[in-house]
């Protein structure tokens, strides 16, 4: 069975893209720390992270740390993070987070749901500071 990831790739369910190239997409968490916090996602379904070819992982680094500075110039915070976590989808994926403080980086502050607009909005703006894909 197709990973919600997958099926949010191929459109089978709706998600809100930042980035899209051949081997990866980035597209926002529905469950956010911070706002504009994006998921660099590989379109291969590749459960555990340690599974990633190396020319597929340098790639994923590569568009997260172009996430990241879209965040920092969208949203100003004074870092971003990185996670790899893997335990609440099967799919490996990267979360790119501002973060204004350590605790942006607890998924226990997450929040339980989003207005689908605040997720547009976010979207459109990091958006605007992504290179041409």
């Amino acid at each position: 069975m197709a990973s919600v990831f997958t099926m949010i790739i191929n459109r089978d369910l709706p998600g809100h893209f930042v980035w899209e190239d051949d081997d990866c997409v980035v597209i926002l968490s529905i469950n956010p720390t911070q706002t504009g916090h994006s998921l660099v996602v590989p379109r291969a379904e590749i459960d555990h992270w340690l599974d990633v070819p190396p020319e597929l992982a340098a790639h994923l680094m590569v568009v997260a740390q172009m996430v990241g500075s879209a965040q920092m110039a969208a949203f100003g915070p004074p870092r971003v993070g990185l996670i790899i976590a893997g335990h609440e989808v099967p799919h490996t994926h990267l979360h790119v987070i501002p973060m204004f403080g350590i605790g942006d980086l607890s998924f226990t502050s997450a929040k339980a749901s989003v207005p689908p607009e605040e997720l547009s909005s976010a979207a459109e703006l990091l958006r605007s500071h992504m290179p041409v894909s």
